[in-house]
Order: structure tokens, then C-alpha cells, then sequence
């Protein structure tokens, strides 16, 4: 049981290690500088944390912003790739703190986060760290790895790591119960340091990554199990629910969250059984209890929608990154996209009576620098040696071509949006639990959303409209009550983060189902900002337009608005059938990450040079009577 997971491990790295030594070329050869390498970090002359001020708690709630996928050196990925830094590091770094990157230079964010959760590999937990103190190739910065003019030398440094991950000491990882105890101890006691309610919330929490399907698994408190349940435990997910359903009955609050849906090959939300997986009323339904939402943004591309999934979304090629394959599982975008997920939910339901896919969403970063590249203006990456500075990321700071190495296809990351009345574990694993929780790409986009069957269009106006919507509605993430007849009315709005872009528009999409149990999704503009007129065939606005300006990395803020709102009423309702609704909203187009980076290293600009920037709500559902 345990040594195939190991053998899959190792695989995996030793493949991408083989590639790219082998295709390498001789070490010196046309060296460019890379300016996208700071000064190193000097810890002493860091600033200290802003300071914060408790929020009182809100019965009407306030949106919480924060990052629940960020691994340390604890991750053997991380350590092999060069990251040092901590669970501590990381709270530090989320509180409005500067640390050093795996690199050696200082990053820290523009603004704190709100919450955290630090979610290192189960699978070897802590291992790598404490088998290899002294290995000099892992331990040594990327900028010392770099070499003369800044070129990666990699025919150095992947033969010094290849060495490490096929040492007697590597291999014998799934025998070392003391490090993980000692590393999954630490994680604890770093997280209850770091808590402070109503100012900033840290989670306890740990990820559990089989082939093709990963979850990171969140408490809600601090009590917790003496060790995480690991894919060595065993691969199958249902075994993961199983494990995690003891442990809510235990008295340890916990769900499960799907991440990096668009490189499962299907097998994150299939329609049929696979590995084991039985679906039945009792499986789908304990799915729905542990795993409440998906992230659906991170730095390894979008899982929300997929354009061959989607032909008539405009706006679905968002950071998409199509594999072949992915670690021996086939590729392909069915079953591994969230809207796709929504729709076969509502087939599986009017089909056989339970809907396993009752999901909110998410976004966070799955950085493993112990940090959250979420602002593109700043973007530091994943890891140090595939994608740690402006050189590695365009190719310029390489010696092989740029395709060779992952850290090529990745972008930004994403944030978790959270509505709950406090900045606490228990308030915000609560609306976690019911989903009333929304994606962002990176903004901190502030959007809300009611479904009701008694809204007024003189609503959004009312003084006591939180109030009211959610005593006759329900908020993103809810059921609205069955009801024949009239067609529901959704309230929507949605305001800019201030420090970013103006917002492009407000979409609704709908998932229904027709008369022969076939899914179909509708895209509609709801709100836009500017006097735009509809494209006659699709209803939608035309483009907001592009102030960017490519060379410089920079845009304005004179199209666009601050503020979006709308009243809708579903033209299309049908009240023999199922449907959800859930929100989108976009950003005028900004400078990517990578058009940052050219403009630092005085390169053009790849493609694509600008990005929407978005936030989408968890869904609305609607239940026909059976």
C-alpha cells in the first residue's frame, strides 16, 4: 500500500528531472540578466506588521478575504525546489509581513490577508526537511544557483537534486513517522500562535494529493487527529470522506476542498463509477457533506469553465491550461471543470435521484513559498527553481526552452472570498460549510447575491436591504424554496476592489436541464458598466475596451465602473426543472503578470498581455418538485 505512491512520486519528479537534463544545453552559453532577481533579504531591516484593528461582528455579515492552499518547506516538493521557509513564514507573510523567498529576496503583499490556512503535503509530511538538513544543492538560494550572468544552470543543480531524490534517505520517506508527527505538530502550534479572532484567522489544515486529484483538507477549531490521512492511508477519495466524517463525529470540525479540477482528466467530478467509487444516495450525499466547495482559481490555471465546454461563454478561456495528460491519467476538460460539475449534478439528479455535485467555490494560490503571488504587479511564483523571477518565467534566465519547465503555463493565483459575520475559525469555517463563499482571480472584488420569489425592483434601494434579503431570500450558496408558478428575482451587486481595476460587467450564468435529461447553460449580462449596446444574436454588451498600455505595464481606470448592480427576474424559468444560478464579474482588462515581467526585463510582451480579472459567487439552486 505504500510503496506505490512513493514509486509515483518519484516518477513524477524524476521525469520532469530527466527531461530537462537531457535537453539542456552547455551551461554559459548567451547568459541575459534578469532583473526580475531583488537584493537579498535582509530579515533585520524588515518592516514590522501593519497594524490591525478588530472588527466587530456583523449580523448582516462582511466579506473576508484570504488564501487556504499555501504549502512550506515541509511539502517535499517545496524543499526540493528550494524553499526553507515555515508554517511561521507563512502566517507571517499572510499577516502583512516580509519573508524571504525561496529565491532569497523579499516579498511580502500590498495589504494583509484575513485568513489562512497552511496546507502542506500529507504524503511524506516534513520528511525531505529533516532527512536532508544539509544537502547544499536544495539548500543553496536561487540566486546562487544562477550563475554569472544570471543564466539557470540546471545541468548543475537538477544533478545535485537527483542525487537527493534517489538517496537511501528519500526512499525511505514512508517509514519516517517522526518527522511527519514533528512537522504536523508544528503546523498546529504555528497555527494556534498565529490565530487572533476578529483581526485574522489561521486554519489548521494539510492537503491529501492522489493522482489527478487533490484535496485540501481544513479544520474548523483546533481540535484535530494526531496525524493527517494521507494518499500512503490510501488513494481513493471516498476513503478520504470516510476518514473525515469520523472525525466531524469525533468532535473535529473538518471539510475537504477539490483544487487543480482542470488537470484531473475527468476524474474529479465523474458521471460514472471509477477506481471503486460506487455512486449511490448515501455516497453522493456524504461528498456533498465533506466537500462543500471547490477552488476553482490558482496559480495552475482556471477550473471554472472550459471554452469546448462552453461554446457560447465569451469568457471562458480564462487562464486555461490544457494537458494531454497529467501524470499518467488522460487528459481531456469533462468532469474537471465546476460549471460542468453543476450541470451533470442536475443530470444525476432528475437520472437517479441524488446530486453528488452540490458545490460552492473558492480561489487560493497553491504557492509553495509560504506566500500568496496574487497581485500581478508583483508576482513572485510557485516555486523558486521552476518559476521564481521574471528571467525563469519569460525563458530569458534559461538554458533550455521554456516549455521545458511547468512554471511556463502557470499565472496568478486566486483568493477565497468568505461572507460571515466574523473573523473567526468558527464564523468562517460555518459559511464555508454553507457555502456562502465566492472565487476571486486575485482582486478583492466584493460581490453578493440573493435569490428570492418576493423581490421588488425597488430593492437594491432600500435602506434595510440586507436584512430583508436574507429573511426572504437566500444568499449565494442556498436552496431556494419550491414554488410553481412566478419565475425567482435575484439581487446582485458587486463593488471594485480599491486598489485595482474598474469592473467591465455582471453576468448570470444559468445551468437547467431539458426534457430529455440533458444539461444546457445560458450566459446573461445582467449589468455594464458605460452606454454599451447588446450583440443582437447573444444580448450580450459589446467590449468594454482597453486602456492598457503593453510596453509599460500600466492601465487607467477611465473606463469601467466602481460600482455594479442589478435587478433580474429569469426570463427563461421553468418550474418543472431543476436549475442553479450563480454570478460572475468582471474586471476591465489589466497587464498580466508576465506582461510585468517583460516590461522588467526590457522584453515584449507574450501573449496574452492583458487579463480580466474576476470573481465568481458560489450558485444559487433550484429544486423542482419530483
Amino acid at each position: 500500500m505504500r510503496s506505490r505512491p512513493l514509486r509515483l512520486i518519484l516518477f513524477a519528479l524524476l521525469g520532469l528531472t530527466v527531461l530537462i537534463v537531457v535537453i539542456v544545453v552547455v551551461p554559459g552559453l548567451g547568459r541575459v540578466e534578469d532583473p526580475g532577481l531583488e537584493p537579498a533579504f535582509d530579515a533585520a531591516s524588515a518592516p514590522p506588521l501593519p497594524s490591525r484593528v478588530r472588527i466587530p461582528a456583523n449580523p448582516v455579515r462582511n466579506a473576508w478575504f484570504g488564501d487556504l492552499h499555501v504549502h512550506t518547506s515541509y511539502s517535499t516538493d517545496a524543499f526540493i525546489f528550494g524553499v526553507r521557509a515555515l508554517p511561521d513564514d507563512a502566517y507571517h507573510f499572510a499577516k502583512g509581513g516580509t519573508i524571504a523567498h525561496g529565491a532569497g529576496y523579499p516579498i511580502s503583499l500590498s495589504k494583509p490577508l484575513d485568513f489562512l490556512a497552511v496546507t502542506d503535503h500529507a504524503e511524506f509530511l516534513g520528511t525531505a526537511r529533516a532527512a536532508n538538513p544539509d544537502v547544499p544543492s536544495v539548500r543553496r538560494p536561487l540566486r546562487d544557483i544562477l550563475q554569472g550572468g544570471n543564466r539557470l544552470d540546471f545541468s548543475r543543480y537538477w544533478a545535485e537534486s537527483v542525487a537527493l531524490m534517489t538517496s537511501g534517505t528519500f526512499a525511505a520517506f514512508g517509514e519516517n513517522r517522526a518527522a511527519g508527527r514533528a512537522a504536523w505538530e508544528d503546523t498546529i502550534a504555528a497555527a494556534n500562535r498565529h490565530d487572533d479572532p476578529g483581526i485574522f484567522t489561521a486554519f489548521i489544515g494539510y492537503e491529501w494529493s492522489s493522482i489527478g486529484i487533490h484535496r485540501n483538507v481544513v479544520y474548523g477549531s483546533q481540535r484535530v487527529p494526531n496525524r493527517p490521512f494521507s494518499s500512503v492511508d490510501s488513494r481513493r477519495p471516498q476513503d478520504l470522506w470516510r476518514a473525515l466524517e469520523a472525525q466531524n463525529e469525533a468532535g473535529q470540525p473538518v471539510i475537504a476542498i477539490p483544487h487543480n479540477m482542470n488537470e484531473s482528466g475527468g476524474r474529479m467530478y465523474p458521471s460514472e463509477s471509477i477506481e471503486e467509487l460506487v455512486w449511490s444516495k448515501a455516497e453522493a450525499n456524504l461528498r456533498r457533506r465533506i466537500e462543500p466547495v471547490s477552488e476553482i482559481y490558482q496559480v495552475k490555471g482556471s477550473s471554472e469553465a472550459h471554452p469546448t465546454l462552453s461554446p457560447n461563454d465569451p469568457f471562458a478561456d480564462f487562464e486555461i491550461i490544457d494537458l494531454p495528460a497529467y501524470r499518467g491519467v488522460s487528459g481531456g476538460p469533462d468532469g474537471s471543470y465546476s460549471r460542468d460539475a453543476l450541470r451533470l449534478g442536475l443530470e444525476l439528479s432528475m437520472r437517479d435521484g441524488w446530486n453528488p455535485y452540490v458545490l460552492g467555490v473558492i480561489g487560493s494560490t497553491d504557492s509553495h513559498n509560504a506566500s500568496s503571488p496574487i497581485e500581478e504587479d508583483r508576482h513572485h511564483g510557485k516555486l523558486p527553481v521552476l518559476d521564481g523571477s521574471a528571467g525563469i518565467r519569460s525563458g530569458e534566465a534559461l538554458l533550455i526552452p521554456t516549455s521545458a519547465t511547468p512554471g511556463a503555463t502557470w499565472g496568478g493565483g486566486g483568493l477565497a472570498g468568505i461572507w460571515a459575520e466574523e473573523n473567526t475559525r468558527s464564523s468562517l469555517f460555518a459559511a464555508l460549510k454553507r457555502r456562502e463563499t465566492f472565487a476571486t482571480s486575485g482582486p478583492r472584488i466584493r460581490v453578493r447575491f440573493f435569490g428570492g420569489w418576493d423581490f421588488g425592483p425597488a430593492m437594491l434601494s432600500n435602506p434595510s436591504l440586507l436584512r430583508d434579503a436574507y429573511r426572504s431570500g437566500v444568499p449565494m450558496g442556498g436552496h431556494l424554496p419550491t414554488r410553481n408558478g412566478s419565475a425567482p428575482t435575484f439581487l446582485v451587486w458587486a463593488d471594485k476592489d480599491p486598489s485595482t481595476a474598474h469592473l467591465d460587467r455582471l453576468q448570470i450564468i444559468k445551468g437547467s436541464i431539458d426534457s430529455t435529461g440533458e444539461s444546457y447553460e445560458r450566459i446573461y449580462d445582467v449589468a455594464a458598466s458605460g452606454d454599451r449596446s447588446r450583440d443582437p444574436e447573444t444580448d450580450l454588451f459589446g467590449p468594454v475596451g482597453n486602456t492598457v498600455d503593453i510596453p509599460n505595464a500600466s492601465y487607467t481606470n477611465s473606463i469601467g465602473a466602481a460600482h455594479l448592480e442589478a435587478v433580474w427576474t429569469d426570463p427563461d424559468f421553468d418550474s418543472a426543472r431543476d436549475a442553479f444560478y450563480y454570478v460572475r464579474v468582471l474586471e476591465i482588462p489589466t497587464p498580466r503578470m508576465s506582461t510585468y515581467d517583460a516590461k522588467t526585463l526590457g522584453i515584449d510582451a507574450p501573449e496574452p498581455a492583458t487579463i480580466q480579472e474576476r470573481a465568481t459567487t458560489s450558485a444559487i439552486w433550484y429544486t423542482a418538485r419530483r
